[in-house]
């Protein structure tokens, strides 16, 4: 009987005439991949694979257009297949944590995975969102832990934000949002927080411009985890007055598409010197997945070349 594969992604040993070949698929590539719906417009793909490439590993990344319906079938080949792990997008970040064995702390509390690793048959979800943002900030030099934090959004890129920055030590987070199908998430992602964390969280309605206004000027960080700013609401932003920001806080917004945003022009008028984009956000969140799958660390700077080059 064959000795059982190992799902670890390693080193390639293929030579060629030059030296060693990369990104060459062969009997013993490993596979991940992206389960989403819809899918075609991902970067994932680019991302991961001249990561793999760089760094003369034996793995590819692919894109596999999967739904609700498709999920649990999607599931059992990461199984049948020896799959590393897949990335898990919209709609299923919530819907794939039945199908799995374990979910790391972040997870629990987000409720929604985005990373599952396989390790032999055994399936772990993890969320690495949140940690791609922080992660984007510490490579800038600044931190969460101690700081307030006024958040607007309680969706998709905002629930792993206020969790992920709670865990890490942020003394408080005031979540604002519209009074609409979100609002019981962001209560949720509140109550959660304040009962798991020594952070305190609250929510408040982003109708209130006055509250709004002040819990930005008595803040050290101000993310808009909204899809206000990008396509086809780019040319809008929550805040449009200046004088609402501070020069020594920091301002990030989590769009990346455009990478200057309505709400970064309106910081730049205000002096602030730490403004982002979610473009660090979207590479240092695949960065963290692509440890969790090899145990190295994505060449990040390389990835954000390639990423300029393709915008």
């Amino acid at each position: 009987m064959a000795d059982e594969r190992n799902n670890e992604i390693e080193e390639t040993k293929i030579q060629g005439v030059n030296g060693p070949i990369t990104g060459w698929l062969d009997g013993h590539t490993i596979l991940v991949g992206l389960m989403a719906y819809p899918i075609r417009h991902t970067m994932s793909p680019t991302m991961h694979n001249n990561a793999f490439a760089k760094l003369g590993l034996n793995g590819a990344y692919l894109c596999f257009e999967i739904d609700n319906e498709k999920l649990p079938g999607a599931i059992d080949a990461i199984r049948t297949l020896d799959m590393r792990g897949s990335n898990v997008s919209m709609p299923n970040k919530k819907k794939v944590i039945p199908y799995l064995d374990k979910l790391d702390k972040t997870s629990q509390m987000c409720d929604a995975v985005n990373t599952i690793v396989n390790e032999h048959g055994v399936l772990t979800g993890y969320t690495t969102d949140g940690m791609g943002w922080l992660r984007a900030l510490k490579k800038d030099g600044q931190d969460v832990k101690g700081k307030i934090i006024t958040l607007a959004g309680a969706g998709g890129a905002a629930t792993p934000i206020a969790v992920t920055a709670s865990l890490e030590g942020a003394k408080e987070i005031r979540i604002f949002n519209l009074d609409d199908d979100k609002w019981a998430q962001a209560v949720k992602n509140a109550e959660t927080i304040n009962k798991e964390t020594d952070c305190v969280a609250s929510v408040h309605h982003l109708e209130d411009k006055e509250d709004f206004k002040q819990s930005i000027a008595e803040s050290d960080i101000y993310c808009d985890a909204t899809s206000v700013g990008m396509n086809p609401l780019q040319d809008q932003t929550l805040v449009e007055d200046p004088s609402w920001f501070h020069e020594d806080m920091v301002v990030s917004d989590t769009v990346y598409a455009p990478r200057k945003t309505k709400l970064m022009e309106v910081a730049e008028k205000a002096g602030v010197k730490h403004i982002y984009n979610g473009i660090g956000m979207m590479i240092e969140q695949g960065a963290a997945a692509f440890k969790l799958w090899t145990g190295k660390e994505m060449p990040t700077d390389y990835i954000q070349e390639i990423m300029d080059a393709n915008k």
